[in-house]
Parts: structure tokens; C-alpha cells; sequence
């Protein structure tokens, strides 16, 4: 049984048809990314798995459990952290405050400190700058705050909405270095990226997804060497 299953999935904006069912596994310790143009449903798959939005139609699944219908509040609960696009981070609140806020279902004050003193090992920069105001800080770090505070709920599943967006190139390397070290400490995640390339090196296996549906899917390194990808999607002629 895979991790997180989703099977013909349909949601709507109002009259717009965002996604016309689609089939996706996430299996546990993978990562996994979406990739696609502008509008072609991969935030609204994350949104939609985290409670944000309610399928019209099909069925999401988390280790078994049914997710439709469930508030998005119980299913962090479960084990699924959402790292939304643009950030989002508290810009009046500090650093840690933020990060406070991410275990906000939890009251295991131990655990809670182990968690916080994790994310300072893996966002040494977020540690220098814990009693600074979040919106004083740079893209970057923004972005770095973004995922710490998603980790502090302890995740099982951990999404991320365009990890990269904005980001100088070497940037982009370093948050991609430490959502590689993320995984490798056991947490599976599912990712959104405009860079197809970087996320295709970083993944085990990824779906194209076009106009709300899943038009290619298979290993990363299958859709690497794909001349649709390559063409659509890498910039190659």
C-alpha cells in the first residue's frame, strides 16, 4: 500500500475544472515531484491533499486513511505538512516564533525543542537570526523559515510548494542539498517545482502533470531522458 494515494481526482474552481482526475502514489521514504506549466494543477493537488481545498470527486488516502473531508488541522495531525508557495511566513512575528507556530498541535515541550534544535541544524542561518522579525529577512531565509516551520509538526509527509522560486542559483542548491538531507532522515516528501531539471535530479520519480491531468509519469531519471520532457520542460530543442 503506498503512503499517500490519490485516485481519480476531480476539483473545481467555481465552473473551472482544475483537476480531471487524476491518479498519483507517493510510497513511503520517496521523494516525489510535480512538475508542469502555470495552471496545470500541481499546487492545487498540494492544497487539495492538505485540506484546503474539497475534491468534487475520487478519493485521497494516507496510510490507508481516507483524507476527503477531513480538516486540514487533523490531517497535519496525521502526518502531512504543507510548505506553501510564496512562503506565507508571519512577517511580524520572529524567527522562532514562526517556528513555534508550526508546533502549534503539539505539547510534548521536549519534543518540541528537540524538533526546533533539528531545524536549527539543518537551517544553521535560521538559528543566527531566531529573535529577528521574519519579514526582515531575505528570500531565502524566508524560504528556509517556510520548511522549518513545516517540519516542526513532525511530518510523516512533507509538501513543498516551488522550494526555489525567486532564488539565486546558488540558493537553489542549498535548500535542494537540505530537502535531500530531509529525506534522508526518514521524512517522504512530495514536491512542486518550476525547475524541472533540479527536481528531477533531486527526485526518485515524477508525474508531468497537463491542464489537470497526469500526461507522463515514471522514474526521474525515465523523464530525464525524455524528449517530450526535454523539449517541454528542460528548454532543450
Amino acid at each position: 500500500m503506498a503512503m499517500l494515494s490519490i485516485h481519480d481526482l476531480h476539483v473545481y474552481y467555481g465552473q473551472v475544472h482544475a483537476l480531471k482526475g487524476i491518479d498519483l502514489e507517493v510510497e513511503q521514504g520517496e521523494i516525489v515531484t510535480l512538475l508542469g506549466a502555470n495552471g496545470a494543477g500541481k499546487s492545487t493537488t498540494l492544497r487539495t491533499i492538505s485540506g484546503l481545498l474539497r475534491p468534487r470527486q475520487g478519493e485521497i488516502r494516507f496510510q490507508g486513511e481516507p483524507l476527503t473531508g477531513v480538516p486540514a488541522h487533523r490531517i497535519v495531525h496525521m502526518g502531512i505538512s504543507h510548505a506553501p508557495e510564496g512562503r506565507r511566513v508571519f512577517s511580524t512575528l520572529t524567527v522562532q516564533e514562526n517556528l513555534n507556530m508550526g508546533a502549534y498541535s503539539r505539547s510534548d515541550k521536549a519534543g518540541i525543542e528537540e524538533s526546533r534544535a533539528r531545524v536549527f541544524d539543518l537551517f544553521p542561518r535560521l538559528k543566527e537570526r531566531r529573535n529577528q522579525i521574519a519579514g526582515t529577512l531575505s528570500g531565502g531565509e524566508q524560504q528556509m523559515l517556510a520548511i522549518g516551520r513545516a517540519l516542526m509538526s513532525r511530518p510523516k509527509v512533507l509538501m513543498l510548494d516551488e522550494p526555489s522560486l525567486g532564488l539565486a542559483p546558488l540558493l537553489v542548491r542549498a535548500i535542494f542539498d537540505t530537502v535531500r538531507e530531509i529525506n534522508r532522515q526518514g521524512v517522504t516528501i512530495l514536491l512542486v517545482e518550476q525547475n524541472a531539471r533540479a527536481a528531477l535530479r533531486l527526485a526518485h520519480r515524477a508525474y508531468v502533470l497537463e491542464t489537470g491531468r497526469v500526461a507522463l509519469s515514471g522514474s526521474a531519471g525515465e523523464l530525464l531522458q525524455s524528449e517530450r520532457v526535454r523539449k517541454a520542460y528542460l528548454g532543450e530543442a
